[in-house]
């Protein structure tokens, strides 16, 4: 059963940073792809970032050069470091995992950029 939790969101002033963390309870995490997601408030879910099996990340291009995805195989964790932040990254942020062919989701955490 694969299970994915998230922390660190909450509220940040414009031109700050926050870093999400995403624990995953999947066997042989290593071997799979995860992502970053977010929701925006009657928008469509987005790609924020993913970063594959071997390490190499893809960005969205609202983020690319401002967040940073990692993973840490050995704690099963996926990060996302967000700097620069803006008033549009404002969303709930949902880990992904894909596996199996199928897509799993965390519970999502609120990142609110205000000042």
């Amino acid at each position: 059963q694969v299970q994915l939790v998230e922390s660190g969101g909450g509220l940040v002033q414009p031109g700050g940073s926050l870093r999400l963390s995403c624990a995953a309870s999947i066997s042989g995490f290593s071997i799979y792809d995860m992502g970053w997601y977010r929701q925006a408030p009657g928008k469509q879910r987005e790609l924020v970032a993913r970063i594959a099996r071997g390490g190499i990340p893809t960005y969205a291009d609202s983020v690319r050069g401002r967040f940073t995805i990692s993973r840490d195989n050995a704690k099963s964790t996926v990060y996302l470091q967000m700097n620069s932040l803006k008033p549009e990254d404002t969303a709930v942020y949902y880990c992904n995992a894909l596996v199996g062919g199928k897509d799993y989701w965390g519970q999502g955490t609120q990142v609110t950029v205000s000042s």
